[in-house]
């Protein structure tokens, strides 16, 4: 096998890292996602408030050739662009996975048609499980 024909050939992680189910726990936009509290009102602003619903659609509606998550947005940037308390990424984005190299290796799992990767995304619970098999198993 050629490494252009190998998927990982510029990942850190081999596939062996990635196969089978992880779950990444509390990385999605929640009910409990933390938004700003304006000091002088005790309230929450306007634009910070959002339902999971919303998150979902909002994700949903990317238009990508990747299933897009709904990942929380930092109180600063809440705060310093007005924007929602959550963000659209993909499903496998370092943010939701803890690292750079994981985010590549299930970016190459996911192009390749060797393997077959799905995902589940728990709202109520801020979970997100990757399950990544080698596609002749599946």
């Amino acid at each position: 096998m050629t490494s252009e024909d190998d998927p990982f050939h510029d990942c850190e992680l081999d596939p062996e890292a990635i196969l089978g189910t992880h779950t990444f726990e509390d990385v999605l936009f929640t009910d409990e996602t933390e938004t700003p509290v304006n000091v002088l009102t005790g309230e929450t602003p306007a634009h910070s408030q959002a339902t999971v619903e919303e998150a979902k659609e909002f994700a949903a509606s990317i238009d990508t050739d990747t299933p897009q998550i709904a990942l929380p947005a930092s109180v600063e940037s809440q705060v310093e662009t007005q924007s929602k308390p959550y963000t659209a990424a993909a499903f496998f984005h370092f943010k939701a996975t803890g690292s750079l190299e994981r985010h590549r290796a299930y970016h190459a799992a996911y192009e390749s048609d060797a393997f077959a990767v799905d995902f589940e995304a728990d709202y109520e619970s801020g979970d997100l499980t990757i399950t990544v098999e080698r596609a002749d198993e599946s």
